[in-house]
């Protein structure tokens, strides 16, 4: 199941390959620059080259622990779906070079998932997308008999947040990121994770 094409309505989900870099380039900028300048003194732009330029992404998309998959609607690309299999739950993977850890409030679980990246385009949103692709990521977790599936979120991304929460997610930690382009009022960054069973999710999560 894990590298299998699942096709909701016509709604497409697709592995990616090291082959589709130049495709995840062009998706992840659209959707990052549909709703992340804000965030930045300099609209984002630093940061999206950084992190979604080409050869990057085929570093990324060569990684045998990242999984990617692309979404599209009647060949639309609308976004994509980046999920690291082995990533463990933990302090240290809180924190890094540009992440500083603030509290943690969970036991460190070695068997995790980490659901890295949901980033769909402005057209993509408010279809159930969002919720195919976590259910997708929760398939994936109880596939690999994973005890946690967990993400990082912007604290300032409420509705996110909130949706997550529908999904069965609760906050389990609090960081900041150390970005000096990027806003500082909105560095401010949630851990959240979810047992398994992952099918037991609130049907209001839409």
């Amino acid at each position: 199941m894990i590298q299998a094409e699942y096709i909701k309505n016509s709604v497409r989900i697709f592995p990616l390959t090291i082959d589709d870099a130049a495709w995840l380039s062009k998706v992840a900028l659209k959707a990052y620059f549909d709703h992340y300048r804000h965030l930045w003194f300099d609209a984002g732009e630093w940061y999206a080259e950084k992190c979604f330029n080409v050869e990057q992404l085929r570093l990324e998309l060569s990684d045998e622990n990242a999984l990617f998959f692309g979404v599209e609607d009647d060949k639309e690309p609308l976004g994509f779906l980046k999920i690291n299999q082995n990533y463990p739950l933990s302090k240290n993977r809180c924190q890094s070079d540009v992440l500083q850890l603030e509290t943690f409030d969970s036991e460190e679980i070695e068997n995790a998932l980490e659901l890295e990246r949901i980033y769909l385009t402005k057209q993509g949103q408010g279809r159930g997308i969002g919720r195919m692709l976590v259910d997708y990521t929760f398939t994936i977790g109880q596939e690999l008999q994973k005890e946690v599936v967990w993400l990082k979120a912007m604290d300032t991304s409420l509705e996110a947040i909130a949706f997550y929460e529908k999904m069965g997610f609760k906050t389990c930690a609090t960081m900041r990121l150390t970005f000096e382009r990027m806003k500082p009022i909105l560095r401010g960054m949630v851990a959240m994770k979810k047992n398994a069973p992952f099918t037991e999710v609130n049907e209001a999560a839409i």
